[in-house]
Parts: C-alpha cells; sequence; structure tokens
C-alpha cells in the first residue's frame, strides 16, 4: 500500500516504460519502451503513474485524424490524458502536495492562468492550454512532471483505477451534463452510453437524479450499462426504429437531452428529442472534420425550443466533482485491468470497438 512506503527513500529511476506510437497517422502502432524519467521544475511534481486509461481520443491523437497538430509536431512519442499515481518527488516552490500524495493527471496538463477563460471556469478553452498527450508527454508514460497548480489531488477511498478514467471521461461528461441544464426527473438518451465516455455519465446522470437512456450495441454493454444506472439499453442493431424506441420509454414524448459521445451517433441524435419541448442535445465526440453535421430546419429550433450545444473536457473544478462522487460510491469502477506488457493489445482492442466501459493498464503489473 502506498500509505506504508516512505517516499523519501525511494530511488527515481533514469528511465521508465512508456506506451509510445510508431508510424504515426491511420497505420500506426504501439510499442512498450523505455523512456527518460523527466526531472520537475521549482514548481512542479514528479508523479511515478500506478494506472492510465486508454481513451478513444488516444487513438484520434495517434491517427492524426481530428484536425488537431500531430503529437510529432511537438516531439511527443507517448499519448494519454487519464493518469493516477503519488507524487514521488516536489519541486522548491511547491507546498500543496508532499510525498506520497495520490493524485491525477488530466487532458489538460496546464493553461496560461491569467486569460478571461482562465478566471471565468473555461480553462479547457485558454489559447495556452497545453494538451496532454498531444502537446507534452501523455499518461502512457509512468513518469511524468506536472505543474503543482494543475494536479489534480486524489481522495481516499477511490482507487487509483477508478481515479484514471475520472480525470478525462468521466469529468467531461459530468461538464456536460452541468452546462445541458437538465433537471432531475429529465430523460438524458447517451448515445454509445456503453463507452468509457458514456458508462461514466450514466453514473453520474442518476446521481443527479435524471433518468438514463443508452443507445449502443453489444451484450457486454448492455449488462454493464444495466449495472451502472440505466434504465433502458436500447441495441440500434436489434431494434427496427431506435429513433421510436426511444421515444417510448421518455413518455412516449422524447428525450430532455442527449448526450452524443460516438461520432457515428450525429445522424439521428436530434430524432431523440422527439417532440419534447425545450429538449437540448449535448456533443462531445469528435468525428474527423468534414465527415459530419447536425443541424436541423430553423423551424424546428424555433418551435421546439431546441438548442444544440458543445463542451470540450473538464476543468480541475469539475474533475474534482467528479471525484467526490466516487469518493461518496456514485461512480464506480467500470474498467478492465491490462498489464504493461499488454498495452499494445489493449490499443488495438480499443481501436476496433465494442469495449464495454473502459480499459486501464498499471504499470506495476506484467505477465
Amino acid at each position: 500500500m502506498d500509505s506504508v512506503i516512505d517516499y523519501s527513500q525511494v530511488e527515481i529511476p533514469l528511465f521508465c516504460k512508456a506506451g509510445v506510437v510508431v508510424n504515426e497517422g491511420p497505420g500506426f502502432h504501439v510499442e512498450v519502451q523505455m523512456v527518460p524519467v523527466p526531472q520537475p521544475g521549482p514548481d512542479d511534481v514528479l508523479i511515478k503513474l500506478n494506472y492510465t486509461g486508454i481513451c478513444s481520443s488516444d487513438i484520434h491523437m495517434m491517427q492524426g485524424d481530428v484536425g488537431l497538430p500531430l503529437m510529432s509536431d511537438f516531439g511527443v512519442r507517448s499519448p494519454g490524458h487519464e493518469g493516477a499515481g503519488v507524487v514521488v518527488q516536489v519541486g522548491a516552490n511547491v507546498r500543496t502536495f508532499k510525498l506520497g500524495d495520490r493524485v491525477g493527471i488530466k487532458p489538460i496538463m496546464d493553461t496560461c492562468g491569467s486569460c478571461s477563460l482562465c478566471w471565468e471556469g473555461k480553462e479547457p478553452y485558454c489559447k495556452g492550454a497545453i494538451f496532454t498527450g498531444v502537446m507534452i508527454a501523455g499518461t502512457y508514460q509512468q513518469y511524468l512532471v506536472s505543474p503543482a497548480r494543475f494536479t489534480s489531488p486524489i481522495p481516499d477511498g477511490v482507487p487509483d483505477e477508478v481515479a484514471g478514467p475520472i480525470m478525462c471521461s468521466a469529468s467531461t461528461v459530468y461538464r456536460s451534463l452541468v452546462e445541458s441544464n437538465l433537471r432531475p426527473g429529465a430523460w438524458v438518451v447517451f448515445t454509445g452510453g456503453g463507452g468509457g465516455v458514456g458508462i461514466q455519465g450514466v453514473q453520474l446522470a442518476k446521481a443527479m437524479g435524471m433518468r438514463p437512456i443508452v443507445v449502443d450495441s453489444g451484450q457486454s454493454k448492455q449488462k454493464l450499462s444495466l449495472e451502472m444506472g440505466a434504465e433502458a439499453f436500447l441495441d440500434y442493431k436489434e431494434i427496427a426504429d431506435p429513433t421510436r424506441a426511444v421515444i417510448e420509454v421518455a413518455d412516449g414524448v422524447g428525450a430532455h437531452g442527449v448526450i452524443v459521445t460516438a461520432p457515428a451517433a450525429y445522424g439521428n441524435a436530434l430524432s431523440f428529442i422527439g417532440d419534447r419541448i425545450g429538449g437540448i442535445v449535448m456533443c462531445i465526440g469528435l468525428p474527423a472534420p468534414g465527415t459530419t453535421t447536425i443541424g436541423a430546419d430553423p423551424g424546428q429550433y424555433v418551435f421546439k425550443n431546441l438548442t444544440i450545444k458543445g463542451t470540450l473536457v473538464g476543468s480541475r473544478s469539475d474533475t474534482a466533482m467528479a471525484l467526490d462522487f466516487a469518493r461518496r460510491g456514485a461512480l464506480r469502477q467500470i474498467c478492465e485491468v491490462y498489464p504493461i506488457n499488454r498495452m499494445p493489445d489493449a490499443v488495438e482492442r480499443l481501436r476496433k470497438g465494442g469495449v464495454a466501459g473502459r480499459i486501464v493498464v498499471n504499470f506495476n503489473w506484467e505477465e
């Protein structure tokens, strides 16, 4: 257990294991290699990660297909943006963390901290934001330097394998739920709800008093969705008319909100609103640029008081709130755990689709 380790006596290695992208682009693959351990500056902490999540966004970053700069443009070889571990070295100016503190790393590694977006709770949109796993080495690398002010403390009672995915998927969907302004009792559809982001959203929506419906496919996703609080699971491959099925579940009227986590679902996301007045569609999933549109005749917006809105990732505050849900038992484990030597297998499995929940990789376990 971390609580009995004297981290002042733990030797920090010169090299550590990392999942490294090879042949960045459509034909990429991941290899586990040894890379140098970075050195923290005076305002940083050095973190030894125990777990990293494997997120669908990582696949897009390695493929380079979402319109962002390439990892290689910044000299980055390891993606990843949802890690949980422990502080093993503290910069000279750091007063907020000590050796042995449990902490996490998020999709945003740092921001300018001085613009209106940072001041107003919209720090993920800061023009100076540094994206983890794109602009700086990500959580596929076991030892990482993180600015102390942007490092998230993990509360007692939240295991690392739960905390890792919260850094991205739970925080991201929590922000979307907050900005949807959906009330307790509202029907909310999660398209792709059996995946990592969606299944965290199902749990959060349930804890916030909403009524989740999952539209996805596969028995494993159905089982997980219902276990985590979905009131209905609608398999779009098995149901002739998923839109009609959603509307029937949602009081015969339609959903109050739709959270789109799977880019392929944008095509029929609006239809799940049915005849509901004041419905909202929240966009999270990122399709390749120019491949997808979402919209309707302006009359629908007028006569149905319809809203379409997008959100990026969660802020530091959102992560703290999501971790507190986990501390209170409202966010449970939704992951399969892979050993570090099988990280390439985990990435390929996610790349092919069909993963229920999330895969996390344990840096301290090898088969």
